[in-house]
Order: structure tokens, then C-alpha cells, then sequence
């Protein structure tokens, strides 16, 4: 065989994974409802198309617009390996259990590298929208809470999700009045866009 084949065969196999991991990776797709939804450039992963702005009316209606995102169902954010927080709440100033997966590890399944330069925007059903750079998730602990006092959340309530911090013991939120701790946590999460900072 000739040695100049040989060596371009070699060559080009080592740069098509290169290229290949440049690219974003579809995932499998879901086996329930998605619960939640992350979309932006930063996604290393989709397992969704564009928005259908005629039957998925919250999204058109808080405007936004994707080509491809990365879905969660309730089995696939139970699957990520839940952290447990006390935070004391600013809705009956009582201190509650609340578990789920690390927002990091959540952004993680969907290909976005813990220390990407990216802002999120959390977006709540009714329309809150706050910015949180990831490098202030990631240094605050910020959960996506799923479970409220060893049981799940529900629509009608602060879920299904809450991103959330443990604003007792955070020295950024800790001496705030309660009332102003958690403005940068939407409840009733739906929505995480994933940008450059």
C-alpha cells in the first residue's frame, strides 16, 4: 500500500472525531413530557427542534425562539444526582427541605462545560425572567429543586422546579432581609437560556 495513503487515511481519521465534537450531539429523545427546557449556542447536546410558535403558545408568548434544545422530563432530572439545601423561605419564614440536582449538573447533561463562559436566563411559567452568570451558580450551589419536604413539586405550588440556593448560609444573601434573598431564584421553572457572557 502506498505509504502517502496510508498516512492521509491516518490523518483524516483522527481529524473527523475533532470535527465531529465540534458539532452539537443529538441526544435520545424523551420518554415523558419535558419538564424543562435549555436552548442557546452554549448546548454541546439537543434532543429537540425549533419551536412551533402556533402550539407551544409559553414559549411564543415570553418570546423565545430556538432552533434546537436540550428537554428534561421528570425521570431525566431524577436521574442527575440530587444535593439537599434548608434554606429558611421567605413565604412562611420557615426553614425547608429542598433536594434536586445541581443546576451545573443539569446544564453538564446538556453539554454546557461547568466552566463555560455563559449567562443564563432562568425563565418561570408566569414570565419572571433573572440573569445569572454560571460562574455565580456554580459558586452559589444553585439547585433545581424538584422536592419540597420529601415531596415532589407540582404546578400550582413553587414547581415542578425552583432554581435555588441556600441563601441562609450564602454570605451574598444571608444579611439581606428575607423578602429580598431569593429574587434572583424563579419558581416555577420552565426555561434556561444558555448564552455567551
Amino acid at each position: 500500500m502506498n505509504q502517502r495513503r496510508v498516512f492521509t487515511a491516518a490523518l483524516l481519521g483522527s481529524a473527523l472525531p475533532l470535527a465531529e465534537a465540534a458539532k452539537p450531539v443529538a441526544a435520545a429523545p424523551l420518554h415523558g413530557a419535558a419538564q424543562l427546557t435549555l436552548s442557546g449556542p452554549a448546548l454541546g447536546r439537543s434532543n429537540r427542534g425549533p419551536v412551533d410558535p402556533a402550539l407551544e403558545q409559553l414559549f411564543s408568548k415570553h418570546q423565545v425562539a430556538f432552533e434546537r434544545a436540550f428537554e428534561f422530563d421528570a425521570a431525566a432530572l431524577q436521574a442527575l444526582p440530587a444535593v439537599e439545601i434548608r434554606p429558611t423561605l421567605e413565604y412562611d419564614g420557615r426553614e425547608h427541605r429542598l433536594s434536586g440536582p445541581l443546576l451545573e449538573q443539569v446544564l453538564a447533561a446538556a453539554g454546557v462545560p461547568a466552566a463555560a463562559p455563559v449567562v443564563l436566563t432562568l425563565r418561570a411559567l408566569d414570565g419572571y425572567a433573572v440573569r445569572v452568570p454560571l460562574a455565580d451558580a456554580r459558586r452559589w450551589r444553585m439547585l433545581l429543586a424538584t422536592w419540597l419536604d420529601g415531596r415532589p413539586m407540582a404546578l400550582g405550588g413553587l414547581g415542578p422546579q425552583w432554581a435555588v440556593y441556600d441563601a441562609d448560609r450564602l454570605p451574598d444573601f444571608r444579611d439581606k432581609p428575607l423578602k429580598e434573598r431569593f429574587s434572583l431564584c424563579p419558581w416555577g421553572l420552565y426555561h434556561v437560556e444558555v448564552a455567551p457572557a
